[in-house]
Formats: C-alpha cells, sequence, structure tokens
C-alpha cells in the first residue's frame, strides 16, 4: 500500500454530496506543490470513433486509471475519466511507479488496441508557475465511493503541454504490460429512455471561472436535474443484462496475453453470463447480492462531472435539450461560456471492478456514439479562428 503520508491531503478532503457543490469554490483545495499530473489522451481519437471503435477507445482511456491504481496500490486515487483520455493526481513519492504504469499502458494500446496513447507527468509547481491552479474537491457518489473534481486550470494547462509535447512519457518496450486487473466493458450500449443520450462539455469563456460560469454550470445542472433521476444514463435497476461481445474479447486482451487469451474469453465470458442471469432473475450465488451490486453500480457510475469545466453525459426529453442548449447560447454570446455538444441513441460503461465482492467498484459513463470526444471537437470548433 501506499504510504499514508502520500495520500493523507486527498484522503482528509471533506467530501460534498449535492452535485451543484461543483460550482462552489468553497469546496476545492490546492494540490501540494509536491505532486504531479498524470494525462493520457488517445491521438485522433475522432477518426477511430467513426470507425465504430467506441469501445476500444473508452476502454484506452479507463487502462490509464487502472494501471495507475494498481501499480500505485490505491483505490482511492483522485482521477476523472474523459473518455478517450484521463487526468490523475499523483503525490511525488508515487510519480516513478506511475511514469513506468504509464509507459506500460502505451505500449499496450498500441499492439492491443492498435490506437496511439499520448501521456505526460506534469508537476503541480509548473503549473502554478504559469499562474494558473490545481485545485481538487471529492464529491461523494455513494457511500463507497467518491470522485475527484478538478478546477484552477492547470488541467486544461497539462493537457495542452502534453499536446505540444512536453513533459512526454515514451513507451514501454514491446509486450511490456500494465496491470490492468479489474477493468472490463462486458455491456451492451445503454439506450436512451428520454428521447436522447446527450455529453455536454462547458468551459469558463473570456470572464473566467467567476460567479457568472458558476451560476451557469448551477443552471445546466438544475435543468438536468428536472428529468428523472437528473437525467442518469443508466436505468435504476441497472443496465439491461445483454453481453457484449465486443466488450469479452477487448477485456480478454488487458487480463492476459497472446496464446493465453481463449482461457480468459472463455472464463470471462462465462462470468458474465452468471451475473446476467443473476440480473435477470434476481438471484444471488454465495454473498455476492445482486440487488446491491445493481444498486452500487448505478450510485457509482460518473456520468457528471468537472474538470476545469462541466462534463455530464444524460439522458434526457427533447425539449430539455432544447432548454439546456439556449441557456449554453445565452453563456457563450455573453462571453461567459464556451461549450461543446454531442447527441446519441444510447451510452456506453467501461467498468473498474476490483473484486466481486467489493462495493467500490467504480463505472465511467461516456457517450455510445463519440460522446466526450465528439463534445470536445465541437468545442474546439468554437474556438477556432476565423479566417
Amino acid at each position: 500500500m501506499a504510504q499514508a503520508a502520500d495520500m493523507q491531503f486527498y484522503d482528509a478532503l471533506p467530501l460534498f454530496e449535492a452535485f451543484e457543490g461543483v460550482a462552489d469554490e468553497a469546496n476545492y483545495r490546492p494540490l501540494p506543490d509536491g505532486w504531479v499530473l498524470a494525462v493520457a489522451d488517445i491521438v485522433d481519437s475522432t477518426s477511430a470513433i467513426a470507425e465504430g471503435r467506441y469501445k476500444s477507445v473508452n476502454m484506452a482511456g479507463a487502462s490509464v486509471i487502472s494501471a495507475l491504481m494498481n501499480a500505485l496500490d490505491e483505490r482511492n486515487l483522485p482521477f476523472v475519466f474523459g473518455g478517450d483520455g484521463a487526468l490523475a493526481a499523483i503525490p511525488a513519492a508515487m510519480e516513478a511507479k506511475a511514469r513506468a504504469a504509464l509507459a506500460a499502458a502505451k505500449t499496450w494500446v498500441a499492439e492491443e488496441l492498435g490506437l496511439e496513447l499520448r501521456a505526460a507527468l506534469v508537476p503541480v509547481a509548473d503549473i502554478r508557475a504559469s499562474g494558473l491552479d490545481m485545485r481538487v474537491a471529492r464529491f461523494k457518489a455513494s457511500e463507497e465511493v467518491s470522485y475527484a473534481m478538478f478546477s484552477g486550470g492547470g488541467a486544461s494547462w497539462a493537457e495542452a503541454e502534453m499536446k505540444a509535447g512536453r513533459y512526454q512519457i515514451e513507451a514501454a518496450a514491446a509486450g511490456s504490460r500494465p496491470d490492468l486487473t479489474g477493468l472490463s466493458c462486458r455491456w451492451n450500449p445503454i439506450v436512451s429512455r428520454h428521447g436522447a443520450i446527450v455529453s455536454i462539455i462547458a468551459v469558463p469563456g473570456l470572464l473566467g471561472n467567476g460567479p457568472e460560469f458558476q451560476a451557469l454550470v448551477g443552471d445546466i445542472v438544475a435543468l438536468a436535474e428536472g428529468e428523472e433521476r437528473g437525467g442518469h444514463p443508466v436505468p435504476e435497476n441497472g443496465p439491461e443484462p445483454r453481453l457484449s461481445m465486443q466488450g469479452v474479447a477487448v477485456e480478454s486482451r488487458a487480463v492476459a496475453r497472446k496464446g493465453r487469451r481463449l482461457l480468459a474469453w472463455s472464463w470471462i465470458t462465462l462470468q458474465s453470463l452468471m451475473l446476467f442471469v443473476c440480473f435477470k432473475l434476481g438471484w444471488n450465488i454465495g454473498k455476492f447480492d445482486t440487488t446491491q451490486y445493481k444498486r452500487d453500480l448505478v450510485r457509482n457510475s460518473d456520468f457528471r462531472k468537472f474538470d476545469d469545466g462541466l462534463k455530464m453525459t444524460i439522458d434526457i426529453g427533447i425539449e430539455r435539450l432544447r432548454q439546456i442548449e439556449q441557456r449554453l447560447k445565452r453563456a457563450a454570446e455573453g462571453g461567459v461560456s464556451s461549450y461543446g455538444l454531442h447527441q446519441q441513441d444510447s451510452a456506453l460503461m467501461t467498468c473498474i471492478v476490483p473484486a466481486a465482492m467489493s462495493r467500490d467498484h467504480v463505472h465511467f459513463i461516456d457517450g455510445a456514439a463519440g460522446g466526450y470526444a465528439m463534445a470536445a471537437k465541437n468545442l474546439k470548433a468554437t474556438l477556432a479562428p476565423v479566417g
């Protein structure tokens, strides 16, 4: 386990339970100067999405978090999943292990998923030297899981530095594999029940992260809250239990090398079928409580977050979507915010399940037809210079 002092700062942060608290700077604390940011994304993820490789892109992004959690032996790591990438805050004492995990993840993503993972480690001290900050808060998703929220502009700056070729992590030697224990992608897309699955990104505009932007975040959250269960895309009783063989194939690549993959594929398929039968019929197996697992799965899902801006993948009606888009347009016209959104018919869920009997499993939600990656592309289009 990581030494207690390494994670004491984050473990001691107060939890907030009402999601609109993401707009309240009082909930955030500055990361210690000695920490570093691990940032990663898929190069040209939009092309992979255009080819229909949504699951592979999401699996690659989630693999960064899984690799770091396992390498650092730290379940309570402050991280955020971005669809085609991820960000995590790492204590200084863990930097060397994080570097090795990211290097191995780059190699695994290239060899097994055919994608290029870009990764970097950026010192928090350098972010502050640039005039920005890196602040973190903890949102209580459930009794067992909390998610990190980030503000201050530092995450966006670190991502831009990585894309500019600075702070880069080189890939590990061919054949290197990170420890991806617990990473899974077994569910079929979750079809919208209200009209549309919408991935939204709203970031501060020319006026910065001031009261106007915080009011916008509150308004968008309130509009989404007007939908059943706040627009949560995962049904209250969990996803429809239908096995994704594409997901099983991707997961088998995460847990086994070539030559041993057939056994892994068979075991994952058997496990999945048993789980889905339990879901369908309400059966328990031994100490495995199906009802509790369903409840935790829904509560532990990260369908909304804050990472230098509001990010949500929600299931809402078309009229409510129109209201949200109108509010975002007014904010953009007033210099309060820039935004991008992407509408699709279903959502994807990628999971990290440390153990079948543990309740701290986490579930990453993204749109099934591009989600955050396409919303980010649309956002960038609004920021591009004209002429």
